[in-house]
């Protein structure tokens, strides 16, 4: 197989944009403080391992629930805007209970970085390029993701709660307008 190099930046390109990590920060943070902490390898691996199942099993695994992607976007985009709200308005739907372990999959793995528009992502990227380059696009976004997650205290400390609150508000208010255009771009396919 002959490598091209334009090919892998073009994929994990598309997944660092999807999955925002950078722009998903001030929700982590929340996160965190919410949970007492975040454990960064986990998250990792298992956001990693959500993204190489649905590479191979997504399409077969939602078939066999009766779901289509359509259906699963929806389900994400719900959520998101939740996680959305909560930011914008400061008050708290998800309930914390100081466990690192309790948030680790579900919000933080799925679906705030491993969530419906990463994973189906995933599953459109396999219609124009081979599995290794999609693999390597997921294994240079882990890495990424690593590093913002072990970063969040550093992150925390140079914006200051004044621009911690500031910056959470504002990507609040980004995380409700894509929940919304996951949801509309998705709902017409779900009344036939």
């Amino acid at each position: 197989m002959e490598f091209h190099f334009d090919q892998l930046l073009t994929v994990i390109f598309t997944l660092f944009a999807v999955i925002d990590i950078v722009g998903s920060i001030p929700l982590l943070i929340a996160m965190k403080e919410k949970m007492g902490g975040i454990k960064s390898f986990k998250v990792t691996l298992i956001s990693g391992a959500f993204m190489i199942a649905f590479m191979f099993l997504g399409k077969p695994f939602l078939k066999i629930l009766g779901l289509d992607v359509k259906s699963f976007a929806v389900g994400g985009s719900i959520v998101i805007f939740l996680l959305g709200l909560e930011m914008v308005l400061g008050h708290e739907i998800f309930k914390g209970d100081k466990d690192a372990h309790s948030g680790t999959v579900v919000p933080i793995a799925f679906p705030i970085i491993a969530g419906s528009g990463t994973l189906t992502t995933i599953m459109s990227l396999k219609a124009n390029f081979e599995e290794a380059y999609i693999l390597l696009g997921i294994v240079v976004n882990l890495a990424i993701i690593y590093i913002v997650l072990k970063s969040l205290n550093w992150i925390e400390r140079l914006l200051g709660p004044g621009g911690l609150l500031a910056v959470r508000k504002f990507f609040g208010v980004i995380l409700l307008a894509i929940a919304v255009k996951i949801f509309s771009t998705n709902i017409g396919a779900l009344r036939k």
